[in-house]
């Protein structure tokens, strides 16, 4: 029996009727795909970005964990992927060590990687295989970033992606109630992924990249998005990292986690308790957050 408790997943809030119109359009529709059934939904809801386009992947997603929540039933995938991924992490790539000073790199490069190409496959192999948390399919708004040296070297990655939706010392820091959240939550974005590739060894690169990656990211969000961005978060793993890098790119320290998951509805799961960074990128952040 479904709950009569709304619930947010993928930024968007759902009751009972919600639940209940996906299992109606499955039951009138047998014959539709994943994907139509996610296009419809949009369609329905008028669940668009900024510049209007339907919100088709984070649909999916939302599908995809309301399925897990054993609330629907899906139709089957189109197709499988596992050889798709399989091959993506086994793209051939230089571990050719690299250790120097920051200067002797020569211009830095941060490109912007857009998906299903080239870039876009290495960018996941790498992350994937060298940073622990590794790298599933991105949905919602975000952006990668691959990391190169003069002689187009990789050295890194970054991923910014959706901000999280509910975070106590955050939320309290911004000053902004529940309401204000879910109108404002898209001004921000995460840095849910960096990583400097392991045979990369050179003092001050991570502080320096997150540098240059924060004079750009508001212009790139921008373009590609149709909208502002005002504060970027990220969460440090307290266990494994002193988040010395973010410190020396002038990141603010506001709090930390409680050590437990977000999809934990019974407060049984324990994870690591992790700090909480946020770096501004406009003047008046909280000001236009809390509008």
């Amino acid at each position: 029996m479904v709950s009569s408790m709304s619930m947010t997943i993928q930024g968007r809030q759902l009751s009972d009727a919600d639940i209940e119109l996906i299992r109606s359009l499955m039951a009138q529709h047998p014959d539709w795909l994943r994907s139509r059934l996610s296009v419809e939904l949009c369609k329905l809801w008028e669940w668009r970005t900024d510049k209007g386009v339907l919100k088709d992947m984070a649909c999916r997603s939302m599908l995809r964990k309301l399925e897990d929540r054993k609330l629907i039933v899906l139709p089957p995938p189109a197709r499988i992927v596992a050889n798709h991924a399989r091959r993506i992490r086994q793209i051939r790539h230089s571990r050719e060590p690299i250790t120097c000073n920051l200067r002797n790199l020569h211009l830095i490069e941060l490109v912007m990687v857009q998906s299903r190409q080239a870039a876009d496959h290495l960018f996941h192999c790498l992350m994937d295989r060298y940073h622990y948390l590794g790298c599933r399919v991105t949905v919602g708004e975000h952006i990668k970033y691959m990391v190169y040296d003069g002689n187009q070297r990789p050295l890194g990655c970054l991923l910014f992606g959706s901000a999280a939706w509910q975070t106590a010392d955050r939320d309290r820091f911004i000053g902004w109630d529940p309401a204000t959240r879910k109108r404002n939550l898209k001004l921000m974005t995460n840095n849910t992924r960096f990583l400097i590739l392991p045979w990369v060894q050179v003092k001050n690169l991570a502080s320096h990249v997150l540098g240059a990656c924060m004079r750009r990211l508001r212009e790139d969000w921008r373009i590609r998005y149709g909208h502002d961005l005002c504060l970027v978060e990220t969460f440090v793993d307290r266990s494994r990292f002193a988040g010395t890098c973010y410190q020396a790119a002038n990141w603010m320290r506001i709090g930390k986690t409680k050590g437990r998951s977000r999809q934990d509805r019974y407060k049984r799961i324990k994870v690591p308790i992790k700090d909480l960074y946020v770096y501004p990128l406009a003047a008046d952040f909280k000001q236009r957050l809390s509008v």
